[in-house]
């Protein structure tokens, strides 16, 4: 009984005594160039969840050839936090601070939607992510239909005259994969 009262004192309260559930949101921490993975085990080690895209590759060098992890997004840990646990994550000496918007100044949260459709998109996709932050024109919506990224959803558009599907994250531009025209289909 004496265990339970102090678990319910650590609860955050409202005004009527009981607990009130923070919920967590997607942010964007800025690390110190190539102390990604680093932060990243750090984050995990204290219970925090986090998110560091990373693509495998093939590097060709002229004696041999080895398979390495490329991050995709440099200085950039995504961290899905409460209000407290943000604090924390600031007190690792690698991370500076959060993305805010241009004009604001509190830290720019990125929806769980846009997320997941970038994280499914690393998980099941065969070629080469780019990411791009140059300005696009809102294209067609469209759901993949073919091949391992099936159920997908984003949107069509030409880059350098190659059909591409684009999933925004709005802070940070989008992520782009080539796909053949037949293997999505209009929402």
């Amino acid at each position: 009984m004496y265990a339970d009262r102090n678990e319910r004192n650590s609860l955050p309260v409202d005004g009527t005594g009981n607990g009130v559930a923070r919920p967590k949101h997607w942010y964007a921490a800025y690390v110190r160039l190539y102390h990604e993975k680093k932060i990243s085990i750090q984050l995990s080690k204290m219970g925090i969840e986090n998110f560091l895209p990373v693509q495998e590759e093939i590097h060709q060098w002229s004696d041999r050839r080895k398979k390495i992890e490329r991050i995709l997004i440099p200085m950039i840990v995504f961290v899905r936090v409460t209000p407290t646990e943000r604090a924390q994550v600031l007190t690792l000496s690698s991370v500076s601070r959060y993305m805010v918007l241009h004009g604001e100044s509190t830290p720019a949260i990125i929806p769980d939607d846009q997320m997941e459709r970038f994280k499914f998109m690393l998980d099941y996709s065969d070629q080469a992510i780019q990411m791009s932050n140059a300005p696009l024109t809102v294209g067609q919506k469209v759901r993949v239909i073919k091949g391992a990224l099936t159920g997908l959803e984003g949107e069509l558009t030409t880059i350098g005259g190659k059909t591409k599907i684009i999933v925004r994250i709005d802070m940070l531009g989008c992520a782009g994969i080539e796909m053949p025209i037949g293997f999505v289909e209009q929402i």
